[in-house]
């Protein structure tokens, strides 16, 4: 019989999952247990369950109206079982003991087979834990009146900024997960996870033109925070690139040095960089970073982290999606590739620790090498004097879109707001502007590194393989030598 060890002495967050997952369906740890044990009456390595229950609500606003409002509730339990290098999977969005047991069987009989997935009809001693945000509802921290009034006041926020304002979308939304996971090896863990976010985009005219400015941010706390001096943060900017895109002018095109800003433009290293140090992608041999630890593969002086133990950031996690805690990863260390980000199937089959990176996006989904908080730490050269020293190149502030082939590194980003710079000095700025390059090389290209890392305002979302995931980046000013920039001129 397996034996169940929670992986937290502070029993914070163990009775809320259990009084939310467990107890309203007369569940235990036995139960727990015995799942387990029917999914190893067939010979596999490794099996867990996972339970997950998330509450979300989301509101926008439009024309001043409130144009759409959202509540839904999610729960269910996936069951994985682990032969190999071979997974089966079954999941229910019932959570029972019959509908745990159908799940384990039905895990149980893909393993005999090979693989597949399916979905079916619906004494403890203590371990390591912490507490990097509130394991609270953010949503009730505001009633509806109050949450619709937030939306109100940063439309009139916008508009008030310039009378060249002609529309503004603001949207909010909350969640509220609670997880637990229970694996074959005895851990027991549970995590319960408040998100929220504000968005606001601005849309502004002048003279028959029309741009637009987005903004916004959130994290693992509650609806609180959003004081009026934080939307104020985020209306500024919002408008700010719109105003600014009102009077950018076509993109040149060329290769030229690009000087990158601070905090989301870290996206571009995220994409370009990141996901080839995921790793599935580098037991395949899918990434161009496979089998190169101790080479250089970037400038000195680049450091790269993925640290998912940054309080209260939304890329953060208590536990990964596999019950391990959590962790600050250096990945490259002043150019030198150090290590990749593993869950614990990936870490198995490559001979290595696990680094607590083992994501899902729900229940209904299998885990993989996922990116938490990743981002580039600081040098020690002004941002300014990264500036000062551009004959002549571009000043991207901000990045929308983009795509990156994997296996070969090439990306292409498009700048929602950058600028043309001339003797170190901005010159106007453009409008259309796409770096595109190829992320190992492009590495190596750095040349200058500001001091003022900053991390993204809280907006990440990542898509792999179709699901999607909470995530931060971040990253100082950079100096990059001869990007290819494709432009509108």
């Amino acid at each position: 019989m397996f034996t169940m060890k929670p992986a937290e002495p502070p029993f914070t967050h163990l009775p809320i999952a259990r009084s939310v997952l467990l107890e309203p369906y007369g569940l235990d740890d036995a139960h727990l247990a015995a799942a387990l044990a029917e999914i190893f009456r067939h010979r596999v390595d490794y099996a867990d369950l996972y339970f997950q229950f998330t509450r979300s609500e989301g509101w926008s606003l439009e024309e001043g109206i409130v144009k759409s409002g959202s509540f839904s509730i999610d729960q269910g339990v996936g069951v994985r079982a682990v032969s190999g290098d071979k997974t089966a999977f079954a999941y229910s969005d019932v959570i029972g003991a019959e509908a745990l047991m159908s799940a384990a069987r039905a895990a149980r009989t893909i393993a005999s087979r090979g693989a597949g997935r399916v979905k079916v009809a619906g004494a403890l001693e203590p371990a390591a834990g912490r507490a990097l945000y509130a394991a609270e509802d953010p949503i009730p921290r505001l009633d509806a009146a109050a949450k619709v009034a937030l939306l109100e006041r940063v439309e009139r926020m916008a508009r008030a900024k310039d009378p060249r304002v002609k529309q503004v979308m603001a949207g909010l939304a909350a969640e509220y997960d609670v997880v637990l996971v229970a694996r074959s090896d005895g851990l027991l863990a549970a995590d319960v996870r408040p998100l929220v976010r504000v968005s606001v985009t601005v849309i502004a005219e002048q003279g028959g033109r029309r741009e637009q400015g987005h903004s916004g941010g959130g994290g693992r706390f509650d609806l609180g925070r959003f004081d009026d001096a934080l939307l104020a943060g985020y209306v500024d900017e919002a408008v700010k690139a719109a105003l600014t895109n009102l009077e950018a002018r076509p993109a040149p095109a060329g290769t030229m040095t690009v000087v990158l800003g601070p905090g989301w433009p870290g996206v571009l290293l995220h994409e370009a960089v990141g996901h080839g140090l995921e790793g599935d992608f580098v037991r395949k041999g899918s990434s161009v970073f496979a089998g190169r630890i101790g080479q250089r593969v970037a400038a000195r002086g680049v450091t790269v982290v993925d640290d998912g133990t940054l309080p209260g950031r939304r890329g953060s996690l208590n536990i990964d999606d596999e019950g391990n805690p959590s962790q600050c990863n250096v990945l490259i260390e002043d150019g030198v590739l150090k290590g990749y980000m593993q869950d614990t199937l990936n870490a198995r089959l490559m001979g290595v620790p696990f680094t607590g990176n083992g994501r899902r996006e729900s229940f209904a989904h299998l885990p993989m090498p996922r990116m938490t908080n990743t981002c580039m730490l600081a040098g020690e050269r002004d941002p300014g004097e990264i500036l000062d020293s551009v004959e002549r190149g571009l000043y991207a502030v901000n990045f929308g879109g983009g795509q990156v082939d994997i296996t070969n590194g090439k990306f292409v980003f498009s700048a929602s707001e950058a600028w043309w710079v001339e003797k170190g000095r901005l010159q106007y700025p453009v409008k259309g502007a796409t770096i595109v390059g190829n992320g190992p090389d492009a590495l190596t290209r750095v040349t200058m590194i500001g001091n003022d890392m900053r991390l993204d305002a809280g907006i990440g979302v990542c898509g792999k393989d179709g699901q999607s995931v909470p995530v931060g980046v971040g990253q100082p000013t950079l100096r990059i030598e001869a990007l290819t920039v494709g432009g509108t001129a």
